[in-house]
């Protein structure tokens, strides 16, 4: 599976139908450029990110930044267009019986509601909008995780925001042994439900997506957006300068990565 390298990363160079057509079992991320922010300085964030089986671009600024480097990735796939197109793609197959776990009281359920009405069969089979910060509260975990196994889902699609729903995904997964595909989606259950809009086709296209969010959401989102994700394109200057170096890198894994840039880029 070819691979592209941003950062201290490495993301799946796919389409969303090679995706779907790939995705039998396994954990599915999408990196966006806060993703990649948080990356270089939370250590347990990159360790969970290694055990994802599949990384796709949740961003066309990190499609940007592909291009810019020299290995374009060839689609945006974000968790917001993937999920829909995962359970349109499964419609007819009986196998898949999805469970939603996010949003605040009742979005999940909203949203679960929905997407049975759109895809004519109840494909999602459980849905959940566990409590403020229930992610440290074990004793509410076992609840969530008795009630996923108890549901008969066979896909988990966790939507709590990130580094949150990776990080529960990766310490929870092997207590969920009906679950094959675990889907990290951010505000997709809300998108789902209709309790947040999605910033029209165009932005996205044009990778202002952002702003329409920034716009939606300021006391949430500024510093996000005009504070800690700008020093995203400084980052990826040095990587195209061949002087990026992750914080967690020892002196032969950055060796080792300097190495692959350069066979990559032809130096």
């Amino acid at each position: 599976m070819k691979t592209v390298n941003l950062l201290n990363i490495s993301l799946n160079n796919l389409s969303t139908v090679e995706l779907l057509e790939q995705l039998k079992s396994g954990i599915v991320f999408t990196p966006n450029v806060d993703h990649l922010i948080k990356l270089q300085s939370d250590p347990d964030f990159i360790k969970v990110y290694q055990t994802a089986n599949y990384r796709v671009c949740d961003s066309k600024i990190l499609q940007f930044a592909s291009k810019f480097l020299g290995s374009p990735i060839k689609e945006k796939i974000s968790g917001s267009d993937l999920f829909p197109a995962f359970y349109t793609y499964h419609q007819n197959n009986e196998d898949i019986k999805i469970f939603l776990l996010g949003g605040k009281e009742g979005v999940a359920n909203k949203a679960r509601y929905k997407i049975n009405a759109k895809v004519g069969r109840e494909i999602v089979v459980g849905s959940l909008s566990p409590s403020f910060g229930f992610e440290k509260n074990e004793e509410e975990c076992q609840e969530i995780i008795e009630i996923i196994n108890q549901s008969g889902a066979t896909v988990l699609a966790v939507g709590v925001g990130a580094p949150k729903q990776e990080k529960w995904i990766c310490k929870y997964k092997d207590r969920l042994p009906h679950i094959k595909i675990f889907l990290a989606v951010g505000a997709t259950l809300d998108f789902e439900a209709g309790s947040i809009k999605r910033a029209p086709l165009w932005m996205s296209e044009l990778g202002i997506e952002w702003l329409f969010r920034l716009s939606s959401e300021p006391k949430r989102l500024w510093k996000r957006y005009l504070a800690d994700d700008p020093l995203f394109f400084w980052l990826i200057l040095q990587q195209k300068l061949n002087i990026y170096r992750s914080p967690f890198d020892s002196d032969e894994q950055f060796n080792k990565r300097r190495t692959k840039w350069n066979q990559v880029t032809g130096r």
